[in-house]
């Protein structure tokens, strides 16, 4: 089996750069952890919510205004994704960034034979 390699390369708001290599065994969990990392040290976190030329706030983008209330999957975002922006992106990237809202609690994950279903969370706040 070949090895595998992944670097990110980051930069945040204050201008810190960061420079992360994973080799040999990479595995999704390990990914996934290095997310979590990002996300404790709120590296992405502006940018999505100001910036729509990042792929992780085009694809909740596509989340919010075609599956505000249903079910869907991977693929369902793929297709729309694609019509919306009109350009390419992995089925695999997706699944990422899904994964990801999933862990940040934006979104419910199910497993549901072979493939994820999700769906959105809303938090309906109690009136007094």
């Amino acid at each position: 089996m070949a090895k595998k390699r992944i670097r990110i390369d980051m930069e945040d708001s204050d201008g810190a750069r960061y420079d992360i290599k994973l080799e040999g065994n990479v595995t999704r969990d390990k990914v996934l952890k290095i997310f979590e990392m990002m996300d404790l040290m709120n590296i992405e976190e502006e940018q999505e919510s100001t910036n729509m030329d990042s792929i992780g706030s085009k694809i909740w983008h596509v989340v919010d205004k075609f599956f505000p209330m249903g079910k869907f999957t991977s693929t369902n975002i793929l297709e729309k994704y694609e019509d919306e922006f009109n350009e390419p992106v992995k089925l695999s990237i997706i699944s990422t960034y899904l994964s990801r809202f999933s862990i940040k609690g934006k979104i419910n994950r199910i497993r549901t034979g072979r493939e994820w279903t999700y769906q959105t969370i809303k938090i309906s706040q109690k009136q007094k």
